[in-house]
């Protein structure tokens, strides 16, 4: 396996990017700076993991969808598993929607 700029092993680094969900990712797009792979996991975390706290934030203040609240946080923690098993094994998976903006915007983002 290769090392990013990191200097931690491609795998390692990929699944540390969803760890702690959308915090992680912001770390290792603001750390890695060459990798595109490192980059697309970090930029589907922060998609994915962002937008699911958001979405429970939302659905918290409506009321309405307080009901929903739980079934979000169960997929998030189904997608936080399946994502960082995935990172750890090198594998580049990639989520319908939120893999293809992040694919587009891990190139695109210069921070």
């Amino acid at each position: 396996m290769s090392k990013t700029s990191t200097g931690l092993e491609k795998n390692v680094a990929a699944g540390l990017c969803y760890v702690f969900g959308w915090v992680s990712g912001l770390i290792f797009l603001l750390l890695e700076k060459e990798d595109k792979d490192i980059r697309f996991h970090a930029m589907q975390s922060i998609i994915v993991f962002g937008g699911l706290n958001i979405l429970q934030m939302v659905l918290t203040i409506s009321l309405l969808g307080l009901p929903l609240v739980p079934i979000i946080g169960l997929v998030g923690i189904i997608l936080w598993i399946l994502l960082m098993v995935k990172g750890f094994q090198g594998e580049n998976y990639k989520l319908p929607f939120a893999g293809d903006l992040a694919e587009k915007w891990a190139g695109e983002v210069k921070i």
